[in-house]
This record gives C-alpha cells, sequence and structure tokens, in this order.
C-alpha cells in the first residue's frame, strides 16, 4: 500500500475508534490521536480552542457532554498525503447522545494531520453543522 491508502486505513480504524469512544463520552482516545505539537487548534461546530491547554479542556467538555453512541459515518469527500501532512474532507453521520438527550446530525468536517514519529497526529480540526434548506 501506498501513503494515500496507510493513511486512509489509518483514518479507518484509529480515527474512528477515537470518533466513537469520543461519542460514548471516552474523550482519551481522540486525545491520544491528536499532534502534542504546537500549533493545534480546532474550530469547532459547538467550540473553539487554540493550544494544548484549550484542546485538552475542549476535548474534556465533549466527552463529558455525549453518551450512547449508535451511529458514526465518516463520509470522506477528498483525502491526500503530501509528505508527512495530509487532509480529510467530509461528513460526519452521527447519533449520539448530547447532555443526556439523543441526537442525529451531520457535520461538514476538514482535518489537517502530521506524521509525527511515523504515526499520523491530528493538528486541526473545522467542523460545522450542515443545515438542510
Amino acid at each position: 500500500m501506498g501513503d494515500r491508502d496507510d493513511f486512509l486505513a489509518w483514518v479507518g480504524s484509529r480515527l474512528r475508534e477515537a470518533e466513537i469512544a469520543l461519542h460514548n463520552g471516552d474523550s482519551a482516545p481522540r486525545r491520544a490521536i491528536w499532534s502534542r505539537q504546537e500549533p493545534v487548534s480546532v474550530l469547532g461546530a459547538w467550540l473553539n480552542a487554540t493550544g494544548q491547554d484549550e484542546i485538552d479542556e475542549l476535548f474534556g467538555r465533549l466527552g463529558a457532554s455525549f453518551s450512547d453512541c449508535t451511529s458514526y459515518e465518516h463520509e470522506i469527500v477528498a483525502a491526500d498525503v503530501v509528505g508527512d501532512m495530509a487532509y480529510t474532507v467530509g461528513y460526519e453521520h452521527t447519533r449520539a447522545s448530547v447532555d443526556g438527550e439523543p441526537r442525529e446530525y451531520t457535520l461538514r468536517a476538514t482535518q489537517v494531520y502530521r506524521r509525527e514519529d511515523g504515526e499520523w497526529k491530528v493538528a486541526h480540526r473545522h467542523a460545522d453543522t450542515v443545515h438542510n434548506a
């Protein structure tokens, strides 16, 4: 497999598992796949964060608000790897409880990744809610 195929396999396994864990209330797997090198940032659908301290706080808050994930699908529209950088663009379709209320929503999500010590790490995330007209 090439770099792109290896990267997409990681997205479909480790990244997916971390997102499902987060939506079940456990933010540790998501934090484990995020870079510990600056810069890191989130421009989220609900909350924003810049820097390690804010990222840690954000993921803790998200983990505390999510539970009972019944479905998570990452529909990738575009992705590429260029050296030690990569990106994904797509839709995240999720069914989970938010603050105890069952919800179903779709986010448009773009993420930027860096290869650090041979492993992919997320460095930036931008997501917003898809609004149907």
